[in-house]
C-alpha cells in the first residue's frame, strides 16, 4: 500500500530529522514537530513509559496540555493500556493503534477511552515504538479524533521506524530511556510535573496556573528538583530531564 509518494516523504522527514537533531532534546523535539506532516495527527508527543513503577512521563510542544489529573487517569490504566501491553509485555514489533489490539466499539465501552481518552478528545491512537528493555518504553504516540489511522499510515509510520530508531541510540548514548526512568523515581509526583512543564517552555506564571498553586510553591519544587539533579539553572534542569548534559 506504500506509493512513491509515500517514500518520497518518508525520506524527506527523515532527512529533515537528521538535521535537525543534535542530542536527545532536539532529536525529540524534532520528531515531534515533524511527524505529523508524515501521518496527520492533533496531538504527537514523545512518551515514556517506566514499566517498574507503572508511571506515563510525556514530552510534547508547549501548545499540547495533559493536566496532572489526565495523566493520573492514564497512569491508572496503565498496566491494562493496548499499545503498553503490546510494545512492552509482548513485544511486538512496529507501529501499532489501539484498534489493532481491539475493535473501535470495544475500545470506546472501555474504562480507559472513558476515563482518559474522552476526557482529552482523543479517539484513535497509534504509537512507534524507539525504544524498549525491561523497564521502560519509549514511542512516539499519534493521537486525532474520529477517523482511525489507516493501514497506510502504520506501514509508514514503520518505514521511518528503523532511522527514527537509530537516531535515538546515537543521540542517547548509554540508553536515555532507562536515565529518564531513573530519574522520574527520584521526583515526587509533583516535582516531575513541574519539571514536564518547565521543560514545555511553560514559564513559573504558566505552571502555576496549571497546576492550582502559587508561583512560590513553583519555585520551591524547582529548588528541590534542582538539588536533587546537581543543576543550578532552569535550561540546564530541562536538559537534563531530555536526557543531555548542561553546556560547560
Amino acid at each position: 500500500m506504500i506509493t512513491r509518494s509515500d517514500l518520497h516523504a518518508t525520506l524527506d522527514l527523515l532527512g529533515a530529522v537528521t538535521e535537525s537533531a543534535r542530542d536527545v532534546a532536539s532529536y525529540a523535539r524534532a520528531g515531534i514537530d515533524l511527524l505529523p506532516r508524515l501521518v496527520a495527527s492533533e496531538m504527537t508527543t514523545l512518551s515514556v513509559c517506566d514499566l517498574k513503577s507503572g508511571r506515563r512521563h510525556v514530552f510534547a510542544d508547549s501548545a499540547t496540555g495533559i493536566s496532572a489529573a489526565d495523566r493520573a487517569c492514564f497512569d491508572r490504566h496503565f498496566a491494562t493500556h493496548p499499545l503498553v501491553r503490546y510494545h512492552a509485555c509482548a513485544r511486538g514489533v512496529g507501529a501499532h493503534r489501539i484498534s489493532d489490539s481491539m475493535p473501535f466499539a470495544r475500545f470506546r465501552e472501555s474504562e480507559l477511552f472513558s476515563d482518559y481518552y474522552r476526557r482529552i478528545g482523543i479517539d484513535h491512537v497509534v504509537a512507534l515504538p524507539i525504544f524498549v528493555d525491561d523497564r521502560t518504553l519509549v514511542s512516539f504516540v499519534l493521537n486525532r479524533r474520529r477517523r482511525d489511522f489507516s493501514d497506510r499510515e502504520r506501514d509508514v509510520l514503520d518505514l521511518a521506524g528503523p532511522t527514527l530508531r537509530g537516531l535515538y541510540r546515537t543521540f542517547s548514548r548509554h540508553g536515555v530511556g532507562p536515565a529518564l526512568a531513573g530519574l522520574a523515581a527520584s521526583l515526587t509526583k509533583r516535582e516531575s510535573e513541574v519539571l514536564e512543564w518547565l521543560s514545555a517552555g511553560k514559564t513559573d506564571r504558566d505552571i502555576a496556573a496549571i497546576l492550582g498553586c502559587s508561583r512560590r510553591t513553583v519555585q520551591k519544587h524547582l529548588q528541590r528538583v534542582y538539588d536533587k539533579l546537581g543543576v543550578e539553572t532552569r535550561t540546564a534542569a530541562a536538559m537534563r530531564w531530555l536526557g543531555r548534559d548542561a553546556p560547560r
